[in-house]
């Protein structure tokens, strides 16, 4: 087999899976879905976070503090 052909036929196949719409409104909720949150128990979340601050001795780092222009 030529490898022209390999990747051209490579080529097509990598154009087709990207040619996605975007998601429509009405898909939207199944994407919100509390089986899509990864953190699901607050509590849980919680007490690693917790454990994790204690082993390590540094606390914080999981939300947004600012956009990096130290005006947080």
């Amino acid at each position: 087999m030529d490898w022209r052909f390999f990747s051209r036929v490579l080529f097509v196949v990598a154009l087709a899976g990207c040619g996605r719409q975007a998601v429509r409104a009405s898909e939207k909720q199944f994407l919100a879905d509390q089986v899509m949150v990864f953190d699901n128990d607050p509590h849980e979340t919680a007490a690693d976070d917790h454990v994790m601050e204690n082993r390590e001795g540094a606390a914080g780092g999981h939300g947004a503090g600012g956009g990096g222009c130290g005006c947080n």
